[in-house]
């Protein structure tokens, strides 16, 4: 496995961090005792604030528990005018403007859980439409508006097409639909990497094997979201890697890729630069949801076992969107994430959100209940690519093996 994913975007902090100087400067990260009372988690929510609270709001609603209102409000009130997402913004009364560094994985997340809630068109549509407008000539989509393509971007929006109940395939720029995005990102069979899915092209043109864009790539290739149900697929294990002209195809080699970087545990591993191999659990996760996707249900519960073994102190010690994480391997598979070995996963989220001990608040909840969800709201923000390290498919966009190119 390449360098985790967390380098990409770091990277592109660089790329992207000269356009928004005064973004950085304008609004001082919230200290623990200013958190929103409605937000998941206790850590600065500068970089994943809305990224965490949609995956905790879908894997609440994954495992049946109806999501807090005050959580609902808080995300819904973070969208900007034109239907964008950042990822935290401190005073959603002020309007967006050129400095809010709103972004597609964001946004594509957001979609994915306010679809699956119901009963939050408006804020969908409108999120739909913006990720719309900033697809990319190759059908595929960047982390920011107008970057080049990257796999787990591109997929994590055909996920919120999809539960936007939209088309993906037709949703197309310059004759060109994400579906073509994936396939251009796909290691052909032969070589290193076989049928892998790189995050993004290097320099030089050439594509590099990435454990984390195969399975998000999986998962998009499949036209699927996060929220996957169990039961779905053909139920076969993936062949030999056969050149791919479908998305379906290009799954079943992304597949047969993945299932060879399996340890004989069941589970991925991340290299540190400079230190030894170690599980991976993120990854991990995220390959469950994309095996399941697949009906690969063999492969799927081999893994999943595997983190219920070993996951439960990774998740404690990550935050609500690992839980959230975990929660949607366990509803991908049919287990249950109240008995994730001994851990109750369902009350570990719950416990990270409102009204969790020692939460205080600058607004209150019912502040929050009362925003106009279509009204146009502000933001500031630091250049968000350092999202969601350590939390999986960036899920999509968890630890990127690449750096986003400019």
């Amino acid at each position: 496995m390449n360098v985790r994913r967390s380098a990409a975007v770091l990277a592109a902090v660089a790329v992207l961090g000269a356009a928004a100087p005064a973004a950085a400067d304008s609004s001082p990260s919230p200290t623990p005792q200013e958190l929103p009372s409605a937000l998941y988690g206790d850590t600065d929510p500068q970089y994943d604030g809305v990224w965490r609270q949609s995956l905790a709001l879908l894997a609440q609603h994954a495992a049946g528990a109806e999501p807090p209102k005050a959580a609902v409000g808080w995300l819904t009130g973070q969208q900007c005018a034109d239907g964008s997402f950042a990822p935290f913004r401190a005073d959603p009364s002020a309007a967006c403007d050129a400095k809010t560094m709103v972004d597609t994985n964001q946004t594509a997340a957001a979609v994915q859980a306010l679809a699956a809630l119901g009963g939050h068109d408006a804020v969908t549509e409108k999120a739909v439409g913006w990720l719309k407008s900033v697809q990319n000539k190759d059908g595929g989509w960047g982390y920011a508006a107008g970057g080049a393509s990257d796999t787990n971007s591109t997929s994590v929006v055909i996920g919120a097409l999809a539960a936007a109940g939209e088309k993906p395939g037709e949703v197309k720029n310059s004759g060109k639909s994400p579906y073509d995005a994936l396939l251009g990102l796909e290691l052909p069979c032969t070589g290193e990497g076989a049928g892998a899915f790189a995050f993004q092209p290097e320099k030089d043109g050439s594509l590099a094997a990435n454990a984390d864009a195969t399975a998000a790539g999986m998962l998009g290739a499949l036209g699927k979201g996060l929220l996957v149900e169990p039961g779905k697929g053909d139920g076969e294990a993936a062949g030999s890697c056969v050149k791919a002209t479908t998305p379906e195809q290009a799954a079943a080699n992304g597949a047969a890729h993945l299932s060879g970087e399996l340890t004989a545990e069941g589970h991925l591993l991340a290299v540190t630069p400079g230190g030894e191999e170690q599980p991976d659990f993120s990854n991990t996760a995220d390959a469950v949801i994309a095996f399941a996707a697949r009906g690969d249900a063999a492969q799927a519960d081999k893994s999943y076992a595997w983190l219920e073994k070993n996951a439960a102190d990774w998740a404690a010690q990550s935050g609500p969107a690992a839980y959230a994480q975990l929660i949607l391997a366990a509803h991908a598979t049919g287990a249950d994430p109240r008995d994730f070995g001994g851990t109750d996963l369902v009350k570990q989220l719950q416990a990270a959100g409102p009204a969790a001990p020692g939460k205080t608040t600058k607004a209150t909840e019912k502040d929050e209940d009362e925003k106009d969800e279509s009204s146009p709201f502000g933001v500031w923000w630091f250049v968000g690519v350092c999202l969601v390290a350590g939390i999986g498919i960036g899920f999509l966009i968890s630890n990127r093996t690449k750096r986003q190119q400019p």
